[in-house]
C-alpha cells in the first residue's frame, strides 16, 4: 500500500490524518462492506475526541509550558475568605460559588501537585517512642498498595530470629532500598514477631495496607552489588509454583509453561531463582527452581515408562522412509529403519530444564536456518514438504539419501539416490558423516550430514524429514535448525479426513497403495504422543494437521517468518 500523506503542513495533528485516512484508503478497499467498516471505525466520534486531546497534549508538550504559580490552594481559600466577609454582587456570588465546589477545590489541588511535582504519597507522623539506646535498630515505612511486599523471611534455627531470606526483584520492598538480605524483623506496625511463625508474619503482611512500619535490626553483612538480569532461558517444563511444596512463599512464585521465554533477573540463591516473563511490564520477578534444584527433583522422580515400539514380525512389511517423495500417499510403519548412531531410548540423563537462549535473526550474508519437519508416519509430513517445495524450488530443497543397492533403469545417480558401495558406506559410517542409516533387505540407506551442507551450499532452505531422536545431533551452529513438529488431530478427525488416504506398504518394491486402517490411525497418534511426551522441549513450532490446506498455509507462514524476523535460539548458537 503507497504511503499516506499527511497534509501539506509539517505541523498536521493525528487528527487531520485521521480525518483524511477513508478517502486515501479507498482506492484499496476491495468490497462496499470494508469501505463502511472503515468509515465507521474512523468516523467513530469518541476515537476523533481522543485524537484531539492527543493534539492538544502534544502541542502543549512541545511548547514545554511552565506554572505560573505552585500554590494555586492557597490563593483560593484566600479568596474564598476575602468574599465571604463582603458583600455580593451576581458575579461574586457566583465565582464564590464555583471556589467551594469540591470539583474545583480538587482541580486546584491537582494543579499544585503537578507544578510542585510532588507525587510521593503522605506518610504519618513518626513514632516518638523510639529508644534511643538502640543504635542498631531501624525503623523503616514503607508504602504497600495490594502487591505483595517483594521479600521471603525465614527464622534462624540456632537464634531463632526472624530474617529476609530474599529481596524480589523489581518489588516494592527492592525499589525501596531500605530492606535488604539479612536483616532481623521485630516489629510490624508495633507488632513485636519473635515469637511468631514465618506464617504468622505473612498473613499479618497479606491484611496491611497503606503504610507499613518495620522495626529491623540491619545485617551487618556487606550485599553484593545486583546485576540486571541478562539471561534469558527458554522453559522446558511447566511449572506451578501454586503447586510446589517447596517453594518458600507460594505467593512469590512465578507461574510458567513449557516454551515460555524468561529473563533471569538473579541466581544469587542457588535453590530459588528470581525471574520474570520477557517483555512483561511489571518489573516484580518472582521465583523459580534453579537449574540445579529441578534437575535433581527430576532425578528423583520415578522413570517414565516408555510405551516401547512394536516391533511385531505379522505386521506387513513397509518400505523405508524416503527423505523426499512427490507421491501423495503415506505410509505407515511398525519400526525406525533408520538407527542413529546414539541410542534412541531417551536418554534420562539429558534433564529439560532451562536452556539459555539469545534472539537472533539471520544476517542475508549468512546460510538459511535448516527446517526439520517431525512427525508420525501418515500424518501428512511428505505432503505439505512437497506442497512448500513446489511452491518456490529455487528457494527450497532436500537431501538426497545414500544407498548400497544397484541404481535402476529409470533411476540418474545423485536425484533419486546417491548409490555408493558397501565398503564406502561403512566407512561413512565409521565416520560418523551419517545423521540417521539403517539396513532394508540386505541394502544400506542413509541421510548424511554432507546433503544437509549441500543444500545449503546453493543458498536453499533445507527442507528435512527428520526422526526425533537426531535432533539433539542436529542442534549445532552450523544448521540452526527449526523444528517443526506435524501432529495428527483427533482420532475422529483421523476417521473422517483420511478415509479416502491411501497407505504404501513396500515402497521400494513395487508395494500396493492400501487404505488406512484403524490400527493405522491408533498408531499414529499413540507414535505422536510418545514423540511429543519425550522431544516436545526440541520443538520450536506445533501444527495439527487437521485440515492439509490450513496446516500448509500456517508452514508457509512460518517458514517465512523465519526468513525476517527474529527468533529465540540457544546461546551456544551465536558464541561457537
Amino acid at each position: 500500500m503507497p504511503a499516506l500523506s499527511t497534509g501539506s503542513g509539517s505541523d498536521t495533528g493525528l487528527y487531520e490524518l485521521l480525518a483524511s485516512l477513508p478517502a486515501q484508503l479507498q482506492p484499496h478497499v476491495d468490497s462496499q462492506e470494508d469501505l463502511t467498516f472503515l468509515q465507521d471505525m474512523f468516523g467513530e466520534k469518541s476515537l476523533h475526541s481522543l485524537v484531539k486531546i492527543y493534539d492538544k497534549l502534544l502541542q502543549y508538550e512541545r511548547q514545554s509550558p511552565t506554572p505560573i504559580l505552585n500554590s494555586a490552594v492557597p490563593l483560593g481559600e484566600d479568596l474564598t475568605e476575602e468574599l465571604q466577609s463582603k458583600p455580593l454582587s451576581g458575579e461574586s456570588r457566583e465565582l464564590l460559588r464555583l471556589l467551594l465546589k469540591p470539583t474545583f477545590k480538587a482541580l486546584l489541588f491537582v494543579h499544585d501537585t503537578v507544578a510542585q511535582k510532588d507525587y510521593d504519597p503522605v506518610l504519618p507522623p513518626f513514632p516518638d517512642d523510639i529508644d534511643e539506646d538502640e543504635d542498631s535498630v531501624k525503623i523503616i515505612r514503607l508504602v504497600k498498595n495490594k502487591e505483595p511486599l517483594g521479600a521471603t523471611i525465614k527464622k534462624e534455627e540456632h537464634t531463632g530470629a526472624i530474617v529476609v531470606a530474599r529481596i524480589l526483584h523489581g518489588g516494592a520492598a527492592d525499589r525501596s532500598g531500605l530492606i535488604h538480605v539479612g536483616d532481623e524483623l521485630k516489629e510490624i506496625n508495633g507488632i513485636p514477631v519473635d515469637d511468631k511463625s514465618p506464617e504468622e508474619i505473612i498473613q499479618i503482611l497479606a491484611q496491611s495496607q497503606g503504610a507499613i512500619t518495620f522495626k529491623i535490626i540491619p545485617s551487618i553483612k556487606e550485599e553484593m552489588p545486583v546485576n540486571e538480569g541478562k539471561m534469558f532461558v527458554r522453559a522446558l517444563f511447566d511449572y506451578d509454583s501454586n503447586e510446589d511444596r517447596a517453594i518458600p512463599c507460594k505467593e512469590a512464585g512465578l507461574v510458567f509453561r513449557k516454551g515460555d521465554i524468561l529473563q533471569i533477573m538473579s541466581q544469587d540463591d542457588a535453590t530459588w531463582w528470581q525471574a520474570k516473563h520477557e517483555g512483561d511490564a511489571n518489573p516484580r520477578a518472582g521465583l523459580i527452581p534453579s537449574k540445579q534444584f529441578q534437575e535433581r527433583r527430576f532425578a528423583l522422580r520415578k522413570p517414565t515408562t516408555l510405551v516401547p515400539l512394536q516391533r511385531n514380525s505379522n505386521r506387513r512389511s513397509l518400505g523405508l522412509r524416503r527423505s523426499f517423495r512427490l507421491s501423495r500417499k503415506d505410509r505407515k510403519t511398525n519400526k525406525s529403519m533408520y538407527e542413529c548412531k546414539k541410542s534412541e531410548q531417551y536418554d534420562t540423563a539429558d534433564v529439560p530444564t532451562y536452556e539459555e537462549v539469545a534472539l537472533y535473526k539471520r544476517h542475508p550474508s549468512e546460510k538459511y536456518r535448516l527446517v526439520a519437519l517431525v512427525g508420525p508416519i501418515g500424518v501428512g509430513l511428505n505432503e505439505l514438504k512437497r506442497r512448500v517445495l513446489l511452491s518456490n524450488p529455487q528457494h527450497y530443497g532436500v537431501t538426497v539419501p545414500h544407498t548400497t543397492r544397484a541404481k535402476r533403469s529409470h533411476e540418474t545417480d545423485g536425484v533419486e539416490y546417491i548409490f555408493i558401495s558397501k565398503h564406502l558406506f561403512d566407512a561413512d559410517i565409521q565416520n560418523n558423516k551419517f545423521i540417521e542409516y539403517g539396513e532394508y533387505k540386505g541394502n544400506f540407506y542413509g541421510t548424511s550430514i554432507d546433503s544437509i551442507r549441500s543444500v545449503m551450499a546453493w543458498n536453499k532452505v533445507c527442507l528435512l524429514d527428520a526422526q526425533a531422536h537426531t535432533l539433539k545431533h542436529l542442534r549445532t551452529a552450523e544448521f540452526k535448525p527449526f523444528v517443526i513438529f506435524i501432529k495428527p488431530p483427533s482420532l475422529e478427525r483421523l476417521r473422517e479426513t483420511r478415509k479416502n488416504s491411501m497407505i504404501i506398504s513396500s515402497k521400494d518394491e513395487k508395494g500396493s497403495a492400501k487404505p488406512f486402517t484403524e490400527d493405522d490411525f491408533q498408531e499414529m497418534i499413540r507414535m505422536a504422543q510418545v514423540t511429543e511426551s519425550q522431544y516436545s522441549h526440541l520443538f520450536d513450532k506445533v501444527i495439527v494437521n487437521d485440515d492439509l490446506s490450513s496446516a500448509y498455509s500456517e508452514l508457509k507462514k512460518v517458514l517465512d517468518r523465519l526468513e525476517t524476523e527474529a527468533f529465540w535460539v540457544p546461546v551456544s548458537w551465536l558464541h561457537s
